[in-house]
Formats: C-alpha cells, structure tokens, sequence
C-alpha cells in the first residue's frame, strides 16, 4: 500500500511539473508591476527592449520567448528604422559642429560592423528572432557567404563622414578568417574607402569584445589619431577607455556582446 501511494504521489508531482512547464509564461507570474499597475505582454516586451537599450538588462544569451514575436516585429518593422535614422541625425548634428578637424589623415571615426554598417537580421529571422541560443559556427557560415544587407542610414553617415575627410576605421568582433568575406561584403552593399579593417586574431579571443576594441582605440590614440566618434550597435563597442569625443548607439534587442 505505500508502495502504491509513493507511486501515485511521484505521478501526480510529475503531472504537475509537466503542466507547469508546458503552460508557463511571464504574463501568468506577473499580470501588475510593483506599484500595482495593470500591464500586457507588450508593456513586458517594450520594457524588457528598453532596458537592454538602456543596458540595465545585461548579458542575456536568448530573447524571453514571449517575447521573440514582439522582438521580431520591432526589429524588421518602422519604429526600429525610425529609431536608427534618429541616431544618425544626431551623428550629423555633431559631426556639423565640428570646426576643429585638421584635416592631416589623421582624423578618424571608427564604425563597428554587423548591424551597425550589414543586418544579421535575416540570420536571426530563421532562428526566432534571438530566441535560440547563438549557434557561432552556423553565424559565421552565414557570414562567410557574403550575403548581409546594408543599412542604409548606416551608408548615409559613412560616405558623409568620408567626404568630409575624415578616415574610416572599422572594427569588428568577427574573427580574422572571415577578412575576405567581409570585404566583399562591405563593398558589394556599398561601402568602400575605409582606412583600416580590424578583426579579432588569436591573440583577441581571450579578451572581451569591450576589451579587444578599446585596446585597438588605444592603438589608434598612440598612432596620432583623434577619434571624434564612434558608431555601433553594442555597449561593448563604444564603451572602455580610451573614448572617442562622442559615441552613438544604433538600437539592437536580438543579442547581447560583452
């Protein structure tokens, strides 16, 4: 008999694992915020992207599965295109106030690379909008076939930027095999012209991408160049010292770079 009562009991918590499981969701644990205001899956969504715009949300490895369709529609929709052409406008108002470029080959503005200047965004179509946990070897076999997409507002700023003669420096967290795809990818979509295209060797892949990109910039600096902005997608882009004069952000909620 307490045979047969310890299995019905271990069934019966199973069952109940298994329910639990099956029909989780954020909206079923939180329905009102703290100070007991009634929100929707899409209050929980928007807030969640704010936050990591914002980088209060830190070191995520997949978007909350509510929230990949709200993700989805965000980053392939017109607020996300509103968004970006806005940091652009704003990289041009500074880049109008500067009366000081010396114009000697030395002047620099340095770009980061996927989704900044290419969308991985098709690549993250087919795999839930940032809801499947990042696969390395197939992203690079995607990149490796050259097929990334400029973006356009992105293309705008940098034939700008290079016609006012300022040098083009570009730094990527992709990894030093993939340099010829790259380059051919960066000239088929239009870009062109760049002074110097650094990518992550051997002797990077213990740092993190912060810290591999700040110690280019620190190369630069020790070089002669002044920096008067940076353009990315990531915190880890832009952050670190030695800083550029200014820094502007593209918004991006599909993954997370440290």
């Amino acid at each position: 008999m307490a045979k047969i009562f310890l299995l019905a009991t271990m069934f019966l918590a199973s069952s109940v694992l298994t329910t639990t499981a099956a029909d989780w969701n954020i909206m079923n644990q939180r329905t009102r915020t703290r100070s007991g205001l009634q929100i929707t899956l899409k209050n929980y969504c928007e807030s969640w992207r704010i936050n990591v715009e914002l980088s209060n949300i830190r070191d995520f490895s997949v978007v909350p599965s509510e929230c990949t369709s709200y993700i989805g529609k965000y980053m392939t929709g017109t607020q996300f295109k509103v968004d970006s052409e806005a940091t652009i406008d704003e990289c041009t108002l500074y880049l109008n106030t500067l009366c000081d470029l010396k114009k000697d080959g030395k002047d620099a503005w340095i770009f980061d690379i996927d989704d900044t200047l290419l969308s991985t965004v098709p690549y993250y179509k087919k795999h839930d909008y940032g809801g499947e946990a990042l696969n390395v070897t197939g992203l690079e076999e995607w990149m490796g076939k050259g097929k990334a997409t400029a973006m356009d507002y992105s293309l705008n700023l940098y034939n700008d930027v290079k016609k006012r003669g300022i040098q083009i420096i570009l730094i990527s967290s992709r990894r030093e095999h993939l340099r010829s795809a790259t380059i051919d990818n960066l000239v088929d979509a239009g870009f062109y012209g760049w002074k110097s295209l650094y990518l992550r060797s051997e002797e990077d892949e213990c740092k993190t991408v912060q810290e591999y990109k700040a110690g280019v910039r620190k190369e630069l600096i020790n070089n002669g160049y002044r920096i008067w902005g940076i353009l990315g997608d990531q915190w880890s882009s832009i952050r670190g010292h030695p800083a550029a004069r200014r820094t502007f952000k593209l918004p991006n909620s599909l993954y997370y770079v440290a």
